[in-house]
């Protein structure tokens, strides 16, 4: 007599098959920022999904590091799908990146108490697919570990944002070491936007593209990310001084 009801576990497994196969043969796509000065400076219009990005702040303060943090959770807040944020430094401000789109709703947090956990965790969440972006906030990154980090983002077609974090002068000459990111951004704080009045107006950033694969590097003079994420180029962006374009917060 012939089986009427599907055998649950070779259901499982078919599934399972179609999901690999589906990671193997799906075409890799980019996230643009929405900017064509940007867009067509990165190869597929923007950031590659299934790949991880890299981005540090231009000096070893905390306030370019928070520019950073921010450019990265901007990218997140355009994507689609809960976005898992890896940390070992439980002083993430969650209104500050809802302030750039990115809302506590959409965000899972894992804290570790290691870097090395901070690792695994985001291997892991690499790994799981499904998810709009994995950010990791890391102060060194061994390219053993980048590579690992790379596979498994390749493998699911999960964005990965790696943000470099420092405490000290000595800990920011890491990110001169080559890693297996396909871009590497360096943000810096520029002033603000100024205004017909007194106040303060847009914050302003220098992003630098440093590395990207098979593309060249470039640096914008940008607004900083708005509500929904979105960054602006500001008109006269490469006409400035050095002095201009130096973050106002490294010495």
């Amino acid at each position: 007599m012939a089986q009427t009801g599907a055998n649950p576990i070779i259901s499982d497994l078919r599934d399972r098959i179609q999901h690999l196969e589906g990671a193997v043969a799906r075409p890799k796509t980019a996230l643009p920022f929405g900017v064509s000065e940007i867009d067509e400076r990165l190869p597929g219009g923007g950031l590659t999904y299934g790949a991880i990005h890299e981005f540090a702040g231009g000096g070893a303060g905390a306030i370019d590091g928070a520019a950073a943090a921010l450019f990265a959770a901007g990218i997140a807040a355009r994507t689609k799908g809960k976005v898992v944020w890896c940390l070992a430094r439980p002083d993430l401000f969650a209104p500050a990146l809802a302030q750039v789109g990115l809302h506590p709703d959409r965000v899972i947090y894992v804290e570790a108490i290691k870097e090395e956990y901070v690792l695994e965790a985001c291997e892991e969440a690499l790994r799981f697919g499904g998810l709009g972006a994995v950010v990791a906030e890391l102060v060194r990154l061994p390219m053993v570990a980048s590579r690992r980090l790379q596979l498994a983002a390749e493998g699911s077609g999960t964005l990965g944002l790696l943000v470099r974090r420092w405490r000290r002068q000595t800990e920011a000459g890491d990110f001169g070491h080559p890693t297996a990111a396909t871009s590497r951004w360096r943000i810096s704080v520029l002033p603000s936007d100024p205004l017909p009045v007194p106040g303060l107006g847009r914050a302003r950033w220098l992003a630098e593209l440093i590395r990207i694969k098979a593309g060249e590097s470039a640096d914008f003079e940008i607004g900083a990310c708005d509500a929904q994420g979105r960054i602006s180029l500001f008109p006269d962006a490469g006409n400035g001084s050095d002095q201009t374009r130096r973050s106002v917060h490294t010495g």
